[in-house]
Formats: C-alpha cells, sequence, structure tokens
C-alpha cells in the first residue's frame, strides 16, 4: 500500500485535488534524501498496516517546503522539528503535535570542529572561536540554527554570529554540515547530535579531522504532528489510530532508523520554550 512520490508534478496533483483515502506525510530533510526515502518507506509500510489506508511518503527539499506541504494540506501528517512543527501549527491552528521520540524531550545540539581549529571537547563554547567560520544546518533547523544560536548568544552576551564569525553559513541538513566541517571548508558547524552520533558509528565520521567541542543543554525537538481535520477525512477516531501507532511502534530496525528508543506522547504546550526562542531571534511572523 505504500508509495513514495519523488516530483514536483506530483505535488501539483495533490494541490488539485487528489483521492481524500490517500495519508500523506512527510519529513524534514535534516539528512541525505536516499537515507530519508529508506527511512520513511518504511515508516508508510507500517502505517498503511496499521491504519488500513493507504500511506504515501512525499518528500521534499527544504524545511521551509515540508511547512508548506503541511499548510496546504498535501500533506496531513509530518514529521517536524521543533521550530518546523512550531510554524506549521500557527499556520494551521487546529493542528496537533501526538508522538515524539523518547529522546525528544531533552535533545541537544553539537558544535563540532575541524582539527585545524585546535579546539577540544569543554564545558563551555571556548572565547577561541572569534574570528572562526561556522556553518549552520538548515536557517530554520532547531538543532541547527536555533537553539545553538540561542546558546552561543547566551554564552557571548548576545552576539551577533555575523559579527562575531569570519562568516556564517547554512549548509541545508546535518549531515551537510559535517562533511563540510570534515573538509576544512568550515571550521565550526552546528549538528543534532543524533545525527552526528549515527554518522560516527556506522564509520562514515573521520573524527581525526572533526570532533565534538561542546554539547548543548537539553531542549524539546522534533514530533510528529498531524492535521486537525483528519478525523473528518478519515474517519471519527483516525486521529488517536495515528497517535497509538507511533506510541506502540517496537521494530527496533525501523525505530533505529531515527534514530529513536521509543516514541512518547507529545502535545503542543511542550514546544512552548522553542516558540519563545523563536520569537527572541525574529524567526516567526
Amino acid at each position: 500500500m505504500r508509495r513514495i512520490a519523488l516530483t514536483a508534478a506530483a505535488l501539483a496533483l495533490f494541490a488539485q485535488g487528489a483521492a481524500a483515502d490517500t495519508f500523506r506525510f512527510t519529513a524534514i530533510p535534516d539528512e541525505d534524501q536516499a537515507r530519508l526515502v529508506e527511512r520513511f518507506g518504511k515508516v508508510a509500510d507500517y502505517l498503511a498496516e496499521r491504519l488500513g489506508v493507504e500511506v504515501e511518503y512525499v518528500p521534499v527539499k527544504s524545511y521551509s517546503a515540508a511547512v508548506t506541504a503541511f499548510r496546504n494540506d498535501q500533506v496531513q501528517l509530518a514529521w517536524f522539528g521543533g521550530l518546523s512543527g512550531v510554524q506549521a501549527r500557527r499556520l494551521v491552528p487546529s493542528s496537533q503535535a501526538l508522538a515524539q521520540g523518547s529522546e525528544d524531550n531533552a535533545f541537544m545540539s553539537y558544535f563540532i570542529a575541524h582539527a585545524s581549529s585546535g579546539l577540544e571537547l569543554a564545558d563551555e563554547l571556548p572565547d577561541e572561536l572569534e574570528g572562526m567560520s561556522l556553518t549552520f544546518g538548515s536557517r530554520t533547523s532547531t538543532s541547527g540554527r536555533l537553539m545553538p544560536e540561542h546558546f552561543f548568544r547566551q554564552r557571548f552576551d548576545n552576539a551577533d554570529p555575523e559579527d562575531f564569525f569570519s562568516r556564517v553559513g547554512y549548509s541545508g541538513d546535518h549531515s551537510r554540515t559535517i562533511a563540510l566541517v570534515e573538509a576544512g571548508t568550515w571550521d565550526i558547524g552546528a549538528v543534532n547530535y543524533t545525527v552526528w552520533e549515527a554518522a560516527v558509528a556506522d564509520g562514515r565520521v573521520d573524527t581525526d579531522r572533526v570532533s565534538v567541542i561542546w554539547a548543548t543543554p537539553p531542549y524539546p525537538d522534533y514530533n510528529w504532528t498531524l492535521r486537525g481535520d483528519a478525523d473528518e477525512r478519515f474517519g471519527e477516531g483516525f486521529t488517536e489510530q495515528v497517535q497509538a501507532a507511533f506510541l506502540e511502534m517496537d521494530d527496533p530496525d525501523l525505530l533505529a532508523s531515527f534514530p529513536r528508543e521509543a516514541f512518547i506522547p507529545a502535545d503542543n504546550a511542550l514546544y512552548a520554550p522553542i516558540e519563545e526562542v523563536a520569537e527572541d531571534l525574529g524567526l516567526l511572523r
């Protein structure tokens, strides 16, 4: 029952009103596309079996595209980061955060550095960062930009990263941030800690060339968010069925692909701290 849509033409069809009995979901593109398709193709199979409807994973090319697809009802469910989830729920007020990974209520970002920087793991961001180059991930990534910038500003008296660093960039996703810092293109990077640890475990990172220099305090992050009109389209109780499907997910391989130990209940109120930080940094309209 699972399908994977890969083209812009498919999205155009959704806007023209594809069959309502196909349940579509997307995810922020926080890693390379091939890994995302592999991961969420399995999720589509699982949801189709649990929910008894046709399920389709719709890849998108940016965080903002994920939010737009959700707003336009091109997808009814999305795996968002903390900030993109807040953005989506503000645009579709009836939408609900249903579940988060057991790790997501105390998520972290890592600041990583190229070996040539001379920096090592420390209890706080070092003064020596000033004048180096820094790349964030996506501009609207919670773990790749929002919270790293928040904690950076706390450490350096609300300094603007653009003034503090020699240059500031946005790689687009965590995998690319790691690759760029490892290559020496940037001195420093801000990344999702789970993406870093999975890449290290898989042998995809040369830790002689790039290493973690600081871990942020914990904050709430990723979440599955569902549109509030799901019950109208798919039947009474559908929202509870979707939530139960995630809370009861126990396939070790499927969970490891996130990677998460389990999914636990979530609600919109959990992400109030993310909304507050985003307001402070001017990232919400």
